[in-house]
């Protein structure tokens, strides 16, 4: 469906893509992940036309994507990361400017409009002044915003930014809708959580570069372990930092130690032996299956939300 092939692009002396290439099929549900300024929005910006690459292509369903091709536009949905809405207009006549953009007929766009206020949980506030809504509501009426015209695919720029837990909870739930609908969705994110549920393809950007992509198994696949072991920071902990790195890679976090043990305490029993040894409480240490930040954390050596 959607196929990059080699894009760059350069802001001055910055190189926001770096020869990138990806193809996202229809139907996926594709997570561009990394951390801010890794050049997902700038990518983002690439798939709507908005900006033109140095050198390199996009091709949609076979056609080469151009710089502001409106035929395109009309067919791709996108929900950017700032809220892009008319605070003093009612959540209706904010949809209704927008709408208008696409010359659907008058009861196709009211059609649509009802559509998309129900689908994000807004009908019953569609006379009331998006000034008065709160955040994790503006940013539902953005996602209704995208949906106007049915696109085919969606592009969603970190849509849950600064949102609470339920808001976001929702908004996930009608990702997935549409998803199931058949609309193909593009999430950008810097959480992996996020992206762990939501995602069937992936692909991390850091730098400009892709640095790995595939499906979650896949990118597992590329750690040597398939699980964590961190050691939560107390003056208890702290006091046993020095015995700690005489056997693993210590990576100190704010709260945490996180473990790599070197090759003579691969196993578990060898490891956990010398932790009694040591005097450290089991209380203390936390075994998890390996995870998207770890893959991050292999791949680039660096956290994911710096």
């Amino acid at each position: 469906m959607l196929k990059i092939e080699n894009l760059t692009k350069n802001f001055g002396k910055i190189t926001a893509l770096n020869n990138i290439s990806l193809e996202i099929n229809s139907g996926e549900f594709f997570g561009l992940l990394g951390p801010n300024g890794a050049g997902k929005t700038t990518l983002m910006n690439h798939l709507i036309g908005f900006l033109k690459a140095d050198s390199g292509t996009i091709t949609y369903n076979n056609k080469l994507v151009k710089f502001g091709d409106k035929q395109i536009k009309r067919k791709i949905g996108y929900v950017p990361q700032e809220i892009a809405l008319y605070q003093e207009l009612t959540a209706y006549q904010n949809l209704k400017i927008f709408g208008s953009l696409f010359k659907l007929s008058k009861k196709e766009l009211s059609t649509n409009i009802d559509k998309a206020l129900e689908l994000v949980q807004l009908l019953d506030r569609k006379n009331s002044a998006v000034k008065e809504f709160s955040g994790g509501m503006k940013r539902r009426l953005n996602l209704a915003v995208s949906i106007l015209q049915n696109p085919e695919v969606l592009l969603c720029d970190e849509p849950t930014v600064g949102v609470d837990p339920q808001s976001r909870n929702a908004i996930f739930e009608m990702l997935q809708q549409l998803n199931k609908q058949g609309i193909t969705i593009i999430y950008t994110t810097h959480y992996m959580e996020e992206a762990e549920r939501l995602c069937n393809k992936l692909a991390i950007i850091d730098n400009g570069q892709i640095v790995a992509s595939g499906s979650l198994t896949d990118l597992l696949n590329t750690l040597d372990r398939k699980k964590t072991i961190k050691i939560i920071k107390t003056a208890e902990t702290e006091s046993l930092y020095d015995k700690l790195c005489e056997i693993a890679v210590v990576n100190v976090f704010d709260f945490k130690y996180e473990i790599i043990p070197n090759n003579e305490f691969q196993k578990d029993s060898q490891l956990y032996t010398y932790f009694e040894k040591i005097g450290l409480s089991s209380n203390l240490i936390e075994v998890s299956s390996a995870s998207l930040e770890d893959v991050f954390l292999h791949l680039t050596g660096r956290r994911i939300r710096d």
